[in-house]
């Protein structure tokens, strides 16, 4: 088997292979305030994505959640729980993950709330080379629009304590 391609940032937990295999182990924030919560989206992308990144090795997935926060938002949240742990498999027909097929496990946290949607974001993705959007969508509403985790459609709508996994494989799209 051949040596996987190590991306750019080599303490990321990513790697990718020359079959077109990635993998990543991620940590994300759920953020939710005045019943809407938190996304980002960019000019390369059609879709609306989770707050987060990349676990670093030596890093807590805690710890990677908080920097994720704060790098994407400009604001420092605190951690209230981990809410869910996903594995999801993808494969995208488009944008900057066109013809990857995709495994990524992702430690969910929900932020405690602030009280407000005001952020100071001027974040950065796929390396640093594209500007991204921060994005409050309503809760109620979030079947409307083509955002991942699929999964919040239902679940954030009714919280349950403790922590749940949750299986993912997705079509291409």
């Amino acid at each position: 088997m051949p040596a996987p391609i190590i991306k750019p940032y080599d303490n990321d937990i990513c790697f990718q292979t020359p079959e077109n295999d990635r993998f990543r182990l991620r940590a994300a924030a759920i953020i939710i305030e005045n019943g809407c919560v938190l996304f980002a989206t960019n000019d390369k992308e059609k879709y609306y994505y989770s707050i987060g990144g990349a676990i670093r090795l030596g890093e807590t997935a805690e710890q990677t959640c908080l920097r994720e926060v704060f790098e994407e938002t400009g604001i420092h949240y605190e951690i209230d729980r981990l809410a869910f742990v996903q594995e999801l498999f993808f494969r995208r027909d488009d944008g900057m993950l066109k013809g990857l097929n995709c495994h990524e496990i992702t430690f969910f946290f929900l932020m405690k709330p602030r009280g407000t949607q005001q952020l100071d974001s001027h974040s950065k993705t796929f390396y640093g080379t594209v500007e991204e959007k921060m994005c409050w969508l309503p809760l109620n509403e979030l079947g409307k629009y083509e955002a991942y985790p699929e999964f919040f459609k239902e679940k954030l709508n009714n919280l349950q304590p403790g922590i749940e996994h949750i299986v993912t494989r997705q079509t291409s799209s």
